[in-house]
């Protein structure tokens, strides 16, 4: 059973909390199952962007409920683009959760996997 989305988010929103980071839901998707994107604002006019990593991503062996994988091959990205590619996210999936972080240092505190 996986994880309700909401319920995730909010354990984030804690999580980097604790961390000492901003962070705040910047759109709300469906509660049960929505995609999650994780946009980490280095305050200089770019940012990194998470997106679901790929299921392919996923073994058996791996105990992770939710990983993520960078949106960009080049990370961090102009803001610019990455407003593009969300604005695109949310045309394709208006279901879609999108969280943002502050972080001068671009920590994301999430489980990444290698693109």
């Amino acid at each position: 059973m996986r994880l309700k989305t909401a319920l995730w988010v909010a354990a984030y929103l804690r999580r980097l909390q604790v961390e000492g980071l901003c962070a705040v839901v910047r759109r709300r998707g469906a509660e049960e199952a929505g995609a999650v994107f994780v946009r980490i604002s280095r305050l200089d006019g770019t940012s990194d962007l998470f997106g679901p990593a790929p299921q392919s991503a996923f073994d058996a062996a791996q105990k992770v409920a939710r990983a993520f994988a960078p949106s960009f091959v080049a990370q961090p990205a102009p803001d610019a683009e990455v407003e593009a590619y969300l604005a695109r996210e949310i045309k394709f999936d208006p279901d879609v959760w999108i969280v943002e972080v502050d972080d001068r240092a671009g920590r994301n505190f999430l489980d990444i996997v290698a693109g």
